[in-house]
């Protein structure tokens, strides 16, 4: 019997160069400061848009981070402002999108869609926000605004802060502008809108870009983000790279676009992953085992355990066993970046102690078990062939990829899977268009006043 044919089988990968945050890259060159330095960033970003990349994509952290109320130091934490150094890198590419996380609740609208909007009229209209909400005092202490915000007051502020920045972004109607020297003014009079919030009273500062207004991403995946996604994002950053959970994740997400009236395609899917290729499958296992020894260091694992048990741990061997006393709290926030264990550190600690019982688990392997992630290991016709599947049935769009180090960890990708995809017709060979919009295949931005004579 012939392979039933796939969902969508002109369907094309996306890839978006993903920076998160943590010890998650081998750097290759002994100065750690090239975490810091434009020219890594600067050949990070031209990799990525040789080949052929949708975006490059930044999360973001209002903090330093910590960890036992400390700078976190078995991690790169900090990194440069998204814009600024956004705009840098529009003048050194010309197709590659440009997505920065932006948080919405210490942020102020008018400031955000004036900084947000100078990128993407800069770079031609490139620009990306990818829509996020904070939940924490720990954050809040650096904007004088602590004290908890509830999951749900998050989403209506995140609400109310995106309308306020569409609004801003709509005020300023496309054409409006003078043609010439020549005009009686430099713009229409009247044209230029007011938005009045509440107590708000503001205007937008420049003229739309050539896709309108910036891409919105989303990564939340509870229910309430997910609806949020489906009547704002163009783009959502999601955790289900296996095949069955990938394609449930999206036929849910494109159910709610076309209940919102949308078409079922005008959000694309990035699950997060990194790509280990080699000229044998086991030559790929191997770099992935030396990756994974590399970035997993004794330090990382034992703040992994000390997270959760709330105190040092230095005198207890990564290679032995798990603490035999209980932690320290009850309680455990999750604010400072490092574990989520939903504020039960004894029940966590009992969990994992029955878990690495039954498995014979050392501390080492039991973190190495819980942080263990979705890769694609493997040849590049291998790799191809795999992501071909998902891409055709549906399952994914496209790939949040993080490099595997700084500043050349796209290269191999670049040189080595992108011609497998090309060559399996999931790959485009050239841009589409010159902005961000364009070249993922989403509608243009809601429609704007045409030009005035």
């Amino acid at each position: 019997m012939a392979a039933p044919e796939p969902a969508r089988p002109h369907a094309r990968l996306h890839l978006a160069g993903f920076f998160g945050f943590g010890p998650a890259y081998v750097w290759s060159e002994a100065d750690p400061h090239v975490y810091y330095d434009f020219a890594a960033w600067r050949r990070l970003a031209a990799a990525a848009e040789r080949g052929l990349f949708s975006t490059l994509f930044l999360g973001d952290s209002q903090r330093l981070r910590e960890h036992l109320g400390r700078v976190t130091d078995h991690s790169v934490t900090g990194r440069p402002d998204q814009l600024v150094l956004f705009a840098h890198l529009a003048a050194v590419t010309e197709r590659i999108g440009l997505v920065a996380t932006l948080n919405t609740t210490f942020s102020d609208p008018v400031d955000l869609a004036r900084r947000l909007s100078t990128v993407d009229v800069l770079s031609g209209g490139r620009a990306g926000w990818n829509v996020v909400t904070t939940d924490n005092d720990w954050t809040g202490e650096n904007f004088r605004r602590g004290g908890d915000v509830t999951h749900d007051d998050r989403y209506r502020y995140a609400e109310e802060h995106l309308a306020t920045v569409e609004a801003l972004w709509s005020a300023w109607p496309d054409g409006v502008t003078a043609a010439s020297a020549d005009a009686a003014s430099w713009s229409v009079p009247g044209a230029i809108g007011e938005v009045v919030r509440g107590a708000r009273r503001a205007r937008p500062s420049l003229p739309p870009s050539p896709q309108g207004r910036p891409v919105l991403f989303q990564a939340g995946e509870s229910p309430e983000g997910r609806e949020f996604a489906a009547r704002h994002a163009q783009g959502i950053f999601s955790r289900y790279l296996r095949f069955d959970e990938a394609l449930d994740f999206a036929t849910d997400v494109r159910a709610r676009l076309v209940r919102r009236g949308r078409p079922a395609d005008d959000v694309k899917i990035f699950p997060a992953t990194r790509v280990i290729l080699g000229d044998t499958d086991a030559e790929a296992r191997d770099k992935a085992r030396w990756f994974r020894d590399r970035t997993w260091s004794d330090r990382r694992v034992r703040a992994v355990v000390e997270a959760v048990w709330g105190h040092d741990l230095s005198d207890h061997d990564v290679d032995g066993p798990l603490p035999a006393h209980d932690p320290v709290s009850a309680v455990q926030t999750i604010t400072h970046g490092v574990v989520n264990t939903s504020d039960r550190p004894r029940r966590t600690a009992a969990a994992w102690r029955d878990l690495a019982a039954q498995r014979g688990f050392s501390m080492r392997d039991l973190v190495l078990h819980l942080n263990e992630s979705i890769e694609f290991v493997g040849t590049p016709s291998a790799v191809a062939d795999e992501l071909a599947r998902s891409v055709r049935a549906g399952a994914i769009d496209g790939l949040n990829l993080q490099p595997n180090a700084v500043p050349d960890g796209f290269d191999d990708v670049v040189a080595r899977l992108v011609p497998a995809l090309q060559d399996r017709g999931v790959y485009r060979t050239a841009y589409e268009g010159t902005t961000l919009r364009e070249n993922l295949g989403v509608l243009p931005a809601p429609t704007r006043l045409g030009a005035t004579a």
